[in-house]
């Protein structure tokens, strides 16, 4: 049965009961076990939900479509508040900074930064896709007057014209024409957080330099499977939080135009004997195949709304460039079916942007206040390690 939000509720309430309990050490340690083996589950059941209900076409929910997206930033941010869960609620923080957490923690805090960069990217490519959209407006309107004449015909070849071109340019002309100073953070900042991090969640701009498909490769590294006993313990949910985090960022990136992007289809190794990876090796090949056919055109993403926008703005260029007074009744009839289509994907956009860019200014303050936790308990582990002067 999939993951909800009611059993997600549960499962937080059930591990801050049992965290609060006296209990043996090897009761401790058999509970902690099932804890751990139901945020397995629950991850696994959540991204084959996912996966099994991502259709082909707009019929539903398609891979990497706007509704698509939307709900794998609701998974992550599920994800990340069972995994705090599980790792932080009621533990005494000497346990997570024993080996192997005192490497790996670190390392997922690394990640967590470098997905902060990626979640600002992503704001500014939507940013661009609503552009998009306007062009988009513009033909639909031109396109809907009864009778059509060549006035209106000109009018939309011309935003056809700039949505086409648009559409095909660089990643970095992208980033370009969108670039302004933004702020997802307060200006009180947060007293766990350094002052270079306190710059990243305040005020930005992306660094002409700035590679997307570098961030996501960097976030990769070191990026391996527990083995022996450590894939028992708590190892093992730090890995989990790490690659799901990789996973969305990759397939944002993947689906939003963001600035320098070459070489990003590369996949990221998932052990497939684990069973809750197996929905994400299947959707991780699906998007790489899709990155693989587009990555030859030069197109500027993945996004479903794009890349049906596309193919529609291409046939009515064919409409525009062979317009005749008075038109054919059945290329006519074509037009408008096509205008149709595009207005719905406009509609689409107008109501799903907006929304998806706060969903992602949301993982972007959870990440922040998810690091400074982890910040405080470590060095609460450290003072409780140190010799006694």
């Amino acid at each position: 049965m999939p993951a909800t939000t009611e059993n997600q509720g549960s499962f937080l309430g059930r591990i801050s009961i049992r965290r609060n309990q006296v209990m043996s050490m090897d009761g401790t340690h058999d509970q902690e076990m099932e804890d751990l083996e139901l945020f397995q589950k629950h991850v696994g059941d959540r991204f084959s939900e996912l996966f099994s209900t991502t259709t082909e076409d707009s019929s539903g929910d398609a891979l990497l479509s706007i509704s698509w997206l939307r709900r794998l930033l609701d998974e992550l941010l599920c994800i990340e508040a069972e995994f705090k869960a599980v790792l932080l609620m009621g533990r005494d923080p000497s346990q997570i900074a024993k080996p192997p957490l005192d490497k790996l923690l670190p390392e997922l805090l690394d990640r967590f930064v470098k997905s902060l960069d990626v979640c600002n990217a992503v704001v500014l490519g939507l940013d661009a896709v609503k552009n998009l959209q306007r062009l988009a407006e513009i033909v639909v309107d031109a396109l809907e007057v009864t009778p059509l004449g060549d006035g209106q015909v000109r009018r939309a070849k011309k935003a056809l014209s700039a949505l086409i071109a648009a559409m095909l340019h660089e990643d970095n002309a992208y980033a370009k024409g969108t670039e302004r100073n933004r702020s997802f953070g307060r200006r009180s900042g947060n007293s766990g957080s350094n002052s270079k991090d306190r710059v990243r969640a305040l005020s930005w701009t992306m660094a002409r330099n700035w590679s997307a498909s570098k961030q996501i490769h960097a976030m990769m590294s070191n990026l391996a499977a527990p083995r022996g006993a450590e894939s028992s313990g708590l190892a093992q949910p730090v890995y989990i939080m790490s690659t799901v985090l990789v996973f969305v960022m990759w397939a944002f990136v993947a689906a939003v135009p963001c600035q320098e992007r070459n070489g990003l289809g590369t996949h990221f190794p998932l052990p497939r004997q684990l069973n809750w990876a197996q929905p994400l090796i299947g959707l991780q090949e699906k998007i790489a195949e899709e990155w693989k056919k587009k990555e030859k055109k030069g197109n500027v993403g993945l996004l479903e709304e794009m890349h049906r926008m596309e193919k529609l703005g291409q046939s009515l260029v064919e409409f525009a460039d062979s317009f005749q007074f008075p038109p054919e009744t059945e290329r006519l009839d074509e037009m408008k079916r096509n205008v149709e289509d595009l207005a719905e994907i406009c509609k689409k956009m107008d109501q799903g942007l907006e929304p998806m860019q706060q969903q992602i200014r949301e993982v972007f303050h959870r990440i922040v206040r998810s690091r400074s936790e982890f910040l405080v308990v470590l060095d609460q582990a450290g003072k409780l390690s140190a010799p006694a002067v």
